[in-house]
């Protein structure tokens, strides 16, 4: 039974692998920093300086949203290539541990921790994070950045959060949410055009991202629309996207690109198509998990 389930889940998340497994040198190359490899959007303030800073400036946010303190132990869930979970360490000084269901994802992450001098405070696993081996009541904090939206179980997250969350622990979530569900079959095409094109199932609304956290025994929920400090990323990939979409038609038709690698970019530049009509917008979700 337990390799029937493990066969089951390997199946489900393959389309995720394969697509950062296509995708990563176009992170690399058009998105990261060597000082920080985050994969999420930028976050633009008045302190912003720049792209580079703006990923860090995601990090910095979250964490004063969630009030972490040193000495705790966080679950980076969705951890990508281990850019917040190296950062968190480093800056908050907390203890980590990034999982990702990607493989090639958790042997850079591991790379990169130790060219960072965190591996003794840093680890990363192979793991869904919609179904942990971790024992209950083993987490101070859990954070997730843009990672909740490639699961087609959001529910099940919340509900697996909880139980790895210390009672009066903290989550903290940014993520894309829809406005409501669901649009005319024009809008719902452009909205899955991006997300298809990215690995994600769906996208949940408000309402019903709050339900699944208070279903799943988390209160003091604040859901904060931070669209406007990251329009700007939008923006960015957006208009990277446009210069390089004609190319990449002509590329992907002589099969030089995979579908994958178009679908990359078609989601580039259509995230922004369907934030510009008003379809999606992006979240900052904390609570506290209850006794």
């Amino acid at each position: 039974m337990e390799t029937r389930n493990n066969n089951t889940m390997q199946a489900r998340l393959r389309p995720l692998s394969a697509y950062y497994d296509e995708t990563w040198l176009e992170y690399r190359l058009l998105w990261l920093d060597p000082t920080n490899y985050a994969v999420h959007f930028g976050y633009w303030d008045t302190q912003t300086q720049g792209h580079p800073h703006s990923l860090i400036r995601m990090n910095e946010v979250l964490g004063a949203a969630i009030g972490i303190q040193p000495g705790q132990r966080v679950l980076d869930a969705g951890c990508g290539v281990g850019g917040s979970a190296i950062w968190l360490a480093k800056t908050l000084q907390v203890e980590v541990v990034g999982i990702t269901p990607v493989h090639s994802q958790v042997e850079r992450a591991r790379r990169f921790a130790a060219q960072q001098g965190v591996s003794d405070v840093v680890v990363f696993a192979e793991q869904d994070y919609t179904r942990t081996t971790f024992p209950n009541s083993s987490f101070d904090v859990v954070w997730a950045i843009e990672s909740v939206c490639h699961s087609a179980q959001k529910e099940q997250f919340f509900r697996e959060a909880r139980r790895v969350l210390r009672p009066g622990g903290r989550l903290g979530i940014v993520e894309y949410l829809r406005h409501r569900r669901p649009y005319p079959p024009a809008d719902e095409d452009l909205l899955h055009s991006w997300l298809s094109g990215w690995a994600i199932p769906d996208i949940a609304t408000s309402d019903e991202f709050l339900g699944f956290a208070s279903g799943a025994g988390f209160h003091q929920l604040e859901l904060t629309d931070i669209a406007s400090c990251t329009e700007p990323s939008l923006r960015r990939l957006y208009r990277m996207a446009s210069v390089a979409y004609p190319i990449a038609v002509v590329l992907h038709r002589l099969r030089i690109r995979s579908g994958t690698q178009h679908g990359n970019i078609r989601g580039a530049r259509d995230q922004f198509r369907a934030l510009r009509r008003g379809l999606w917008f992006e979240a900052m979700l904390t609570a506290t998990a209850g006794a």
